[in-house]
C-alpha cells in the first residue's frame, strides 16, 4: 500500500487509522508491517465494505472532511470492492538502528559478506556490490539516474540494487541521491 506524506503525518499524530482502497482482491493482509518515513505501519483488519455502510465517522477516521469527500474519491475508481483498512504506527524502521550500528562482531561481519557475495553471484552481470557501495561513497546525494549512467546501466535496476545494500543496513536515501551508512563506511574499511 501506498500512503501520501500528509496521511501518514495524520497517522503518526494519532488523526488517523483507516484507509480506503478499492481492490478486485484484498491487497493488504492483517499483520503485514509495512515501512513508510515515519516508520512500521500495521495493518490491523481488512474488511470488504459496501458503500452505504461507510459512515462519516469512518471518513473522518481516513483523514477526509466528509462521508461525501470520501465516497466521491472511491467513485472515482470505479472498478473493484471497497475495502476499509485498519492501520497503526508499530515502531520504527529497524533499519535506522542497524544503519547508524558502525561496528561488527565477527559473526556480524561474516554474515553480512557472505550475504554481498550471494547478491553478487545472483547477479547476470557478475559481481557489483563492492562497486555500488563505493559508487555511493564517493558521489554522496548525486541523482540516481547518473549513478546508474556512470555504471552503464538503466536507472530501475540500479535503484534496486542500492535497495538490496539498504535492507543490510549499508546505504540511506537522501532527498537526492544516496549516501553510505556508519555500517557502510565500516564494512567498507574491512572489506
Amino acid at each position: 500500500m501506498l500512503f501520501k506524506q500528509r496521511f501518514l503525518d495524520a497517522l503518526a499524530s494519532g488523526g488517523v487509522d483507516l484507509a480506503f482502497r478499492r481492490w478486485d482482491r484484498a491487497r493488504a493482509k492483517v499483520g503485514t508491517k509495512m515501512r513508510t518515513s515515519h516508520g512500521l505501519v500495521e495493518v490491523l483488519d481488512v474488511e470488504v465494505v459496501p458503500m452505504t455502510k461507510i459512515t462519516e465517522r469512518d471518513a473522518r477516521r481516513a483523514g477526509r472532511a466528509s462521508r461525501a469527500e470520501l465516497l466521491e474519491l472511491l467513485k472515482s475508481k470505479p472498478k473493484g470492492r471497497i475495502h476499509r483498512v485498519r492501520l497503526r504506527l508499530a515502531g520504527e524502521d529497524p533499519r535506522i538502528a542497524l544503519r547508524a550500528k558502525a561496528s561488527f562482531t565477527k559473526d556480524e561481519l561474516a554474515d553480512v559478506t557472505a550475504r554481498l557475495a550471494r547478491l553478487d553471484q545472483a547477479s547476470r552481470r557478475g559481481a557489483w556490490t563492492r562497486t555500488v557501495l563505493e559508487l555511493v561513497r564517493d558521489h554522496p546525494g548525486v541523482r540516481a539516474p547518473d549513478l546508474a549512467d556512470g555504471l552503464g546501466l538503466e536507472t530501475l535496476p540500479f535503484k534496486r540494487d542500492v535497495r538490496k545494500l539498504k535492507e543490510l543496513g549499508l546505504t540511506e536515501s537522501l532527498k537526492v541521491g544516496y549516501r553510505l551508512s556508519p555500517r557502510g563506511e565500516t564494512l567498507l574499511l574491512r572489506l
